[in-house]
Protein backbone atom coordinates (compact mmCIF):
# COMPACT_ATOMS: atom_id res chain seq x y z
CA UNK A 1 0.00 0.00 0.00
CA UNK A 2 0.96 3.10 -0.88
CA UNK A 3 1.82 5.66 1.83
CA UNK A 4 1.04 9.37 1.52
CA UNK A 5 4.37 10.68 3.55
CA UNK A 6 7.15 11.98 1.52
CA UNK A 7 10.22 9.79 1.97
CA UNK A 8 13.88 11.09 2.05
CA UNK A 9 17.37 9.48 2.19
CA UNK A 10 19.75 10.85 4.58
CA UNK A 11 23.47 9.58 6.15
CA UNK A 12 23.71 10.52 9.46
CA UNK A 13 27.39 10.86 11.08
CA UNK A 14 28.06 7.91 13.32
CA UNK A 15 27.58 10.04 16.53
CA UNK A 16 24.10 11.34 15.77
CA UNK A 17 23.28 7.24 14.66
CA UNK A 18 24.18 6.46 17.97
CA UNK A 19 22.18 9.66 19.70
CA UNK A 20 19.09 8.87 17.90
CA UNK A 21 18.72 5.50 18.73
CA UNK A 22 19.76 6.08 22.33
CA UNK A 23 16.85 8.45 22.53
CA UNK A 24 14.78 6.39 20.30
CA UNK A 25 15.25 3.14 22.47
CA UNK A 26 14.87 5.33 25.71
CA UNK A 27 11.14 6.68 24.49
CA UNK A 28 10.58 2.98 23.26
CA UNK A 29 9.64 4.42 19.37
CA UNK A 30 11.08 4.16 16.16
CA UNK A 31 14.25 5.94 15.31
CA UNK A 32 12.49 7.29 12.21
CA UNK A 33 9.62 8.39 14.40
CA UNK A 34 11.95 10.13 16.61
CA UNK A 35 13.52 11.60 13.65
CA UNK A 36 10.56 13.09 12.19
CA UNK A 37 9.99 14.43 15.44
CA UNK A 38 13.23 16.43 16.24
CA UNK A 39 13.31 17.50 12.39
CA UNK A 40 9.32 19.39 13.63
CA UNK A 41 10.84 20.92 16.34
CA UNK A 42 14.07 22.43 14.41
CA UNK A 43 11.50 23.47 11.72
CA UNK A 44 9.69 25.54 14.82
CA UNK A 45 13.13 26.89 15.81
CA UNK A 46 14.16 27.93 12.19
CA UNK A 47 10.76 29.61 11.84
CA UNK A 48 11.17 31.45 15.49
CA UNK A 49 14.47 32.52 14.39
CA UNK A 50 13.20 34.09 11.42
CA UNK A 51 10.79 35.49 13.29
CA UNK A 52 12.69 37.30 15.35
CA UNK A 53 14.75 38.78 12.71
CA UNK A 54 11.72 40.29 11.40
CA UNK A 55 10.66 41.79 14.60
CA UNK A 56 14.05 43.08 15.46
CA UNK A 57 13.88 44.43 12.05
CA UNK A 58 10.56 46.48 13.04
CA UNK A 59 11.78 47.36 17.01
CA UNK A 60 13.29 50.71 16.31
CA UNK A 61 13.36 53.60 18.88
CA UNK A 62 10.39 55.06 16.64
CA UNK A 63 8.27 52.32 16.23
CA UNK A 64 4.85 52.86 16.17
CA UNK A 65 2.82 50.33 18.23
CA UNK A 66 -0.55 49.06 17.69
CA UNK A 67 -3.31 48.25 19.77
CA UNK A 68 -4.51 44.24 19.85
CA UNK A 69 -7.66 45.59 17.99
CA UNK A 70 -5.72 47.71 16.04
CA UNK A 71 -3.66 44.93 14.72
CA UNK A 72 -6.19 42.77 13.80
CA UNK A 73 -8.71 45.09 12.58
Amino acid sequence: MATIKKRINISLPSSLDIMLSRIAKRDNIPQATKAVYLLGIALEIEEDMVLEKIASGRDTKNARFLSHRQAWA
